[in-house]
């Protein structure tokens, strides 16, 4: 028995060995000091890779076109799938079923198919590509990352609480903005936080649809036939420590919003002028 009690323990971490190798080389090979084009092999230690960061400019403009794309499309993506998702739990509607069904097409649709369709919109209504259809890619494909995400936090949420509020005299958007806001807030930024990854790391979609602009995965992808310079380990090291840093917030404030919460402390005050 006492065996058996090793299993589950060495089978995760076994796991996560897996799954974060990658990233640890990843990470390693930014200070690399590399004699050549290749950052294949370790040749010794050094800092000046993160000294000279911004010293690519191709790289650089790459990395602002992504942040400013995931950043965009994080906001329009966030706010529409959340409205979306709550009109999902808390109405219902003709078509309720078949808006359920459409959400989830795109999760379900292979990215190469979604980038292809999206390329034949853009060319029959002769859009030039750039970087506004790769912010139109983005938020459509975004959008059922959210509403998925949003929609488990609201699925069980209490209507009572919100109902409550109205009574003591609350307008609905009072209502909404102090109970039901908070509540759900979690989820919203959960749902933010991996839209914004999804937008970051895109490269199938962002390639059908990119024309002349160029993404930090596009750039990376057209580096590694040359050689992988040790910028982009250190770029993809910033980048994923944001968004581990992203992540963990996350999770503190959900379970924040959970720790010692009582039935009695979940209830919504009065508002100022019902109190008066």
């Amino acid at each position: 028995m006492k065996r058996r009690g090793w299993v589950l323990p060495v089978y995760t971490g076994v796991v996560l060995i897996y799954l974060f190798l990658p990233i640890a080389i990843m990470m390693l090979f930014g200070f690399n000091d590399i004699r050549g084009r290749f950052n294949f092999t370790w040749q010794g230690f050094t800092l000046r890779h993160w000294q000279g960061i911004f010293d690519t400019p191709e790289l650089t403009l790459a990395i602002k076109n992504s942040l400013l794309v995931a950043a965009i499309s994080t906001v329009a993506a966030t706010v529409l799938g959340t409205m979306i998702a709550l009109a999902l739990t808390r109405h219902r509607f003709r078509g309720r079923s078949s808006t359920n069904l459409f959400i989830f097409l795109p999760l379900a649709t292979p990215e190469i198919v979604l980038g292809a369709s999206l390329l034949s919109l853009f060319v029959t209504a002769n859009v030039t590509r750039g970087i506004l259809t790769i912010l139109i890619a983005h938020i459509m494909f975004n959008i059922s990352y959210v509403v998925v995400t949003v929609k488990a936090r609201t699925q069980g949420f209490n209507r009572e609480w919100e109902e409550a509020a109205k009574d003591l005299g609350a307008t609905p958007w009072t209502a909404f903005r102090t109970v039901t806001l908070p509540l759900i807030f979690p989820g919203i930024l959960a749902a933010s936080v991996l839209a914004f990854a999804l937008s970051v790391d895109d490269y199938v979609i962002t390639l059908f649809n990119a024309g002349a602009t160029s993404t930090f995965p596009l750039w990376v992808a057209g580096a590694s036939r040359f050689g992988v310079p040790p910028a982009v380990n250190v770029m993809g090291t910033l980048i994923f420590v944001v968004g581990a840093a992203l992540a963990l917030i996350s999770v503190a404030l959900q379970r924040r919003s959970y720790r010692g919460a009582k039935p009695e402390e979940l209830m919504p005050r009065p508002p100022k002028a019902a109190a008066a």
